[in-house]
């Protein structure tokens, strides 16, 4: 896991260099604000289930209970994206912010499909 979040930090990073790159070169500032924020956003959701998986495997291990892996906090911050970009229509657009939002997940998707492939090209199953 924290392999994995090491990799997602720099991925996250990276897009969000690119959106703050196109927000201050183009003149499409609505949308690269947009997927800042919404990438923003998705990538610190994503870093709190994170924490919340690493507590859970802790917690299992050690024979504890575990409340929850933070839905109800997470779903806050997207209806908290959510109400400033429908607060402030003239700087940011609800679309490219929920695609910010979705980046993440993207990311993880195409991050555990190269694994995958990685893994069977050292096995050699082709």
């Amino acid at each position: 896991m924290e392999h994995m979040m090491r990799n997602l930090r720099k991925y996250a990073l990276f897009f969000l260099f690119i959106y703050a790159a196109g927000w201050g070169m183009t003149g499409n500032k609505t949308l690269f604000l947009s997927l800042l924020f919404g990438t923003f956003i998705g990538f610190y959701s994503v870093w709190l289930l994170a924490g919340r998986v690493i507590k859970f495997g802790r917690a299992v291990a050690e024979g504890k209970r575990v409340r929850s892996l933070g839905m109800v906090s997470r779903m806050a911050l997207a209806a908290f994206a959510a109400l400033v970009v429908l607060r402030f229509p003239e700087y940011f657009s609800i679309v490219p912010m929920v695609v910010g939002l979705m980046t993440p997940y993207f990311v993880i998707i195409i991050h555990y499909f190269l694994h995958i492939h990685n893994e069977e090209g050292k096995r050699g199953d082709y």
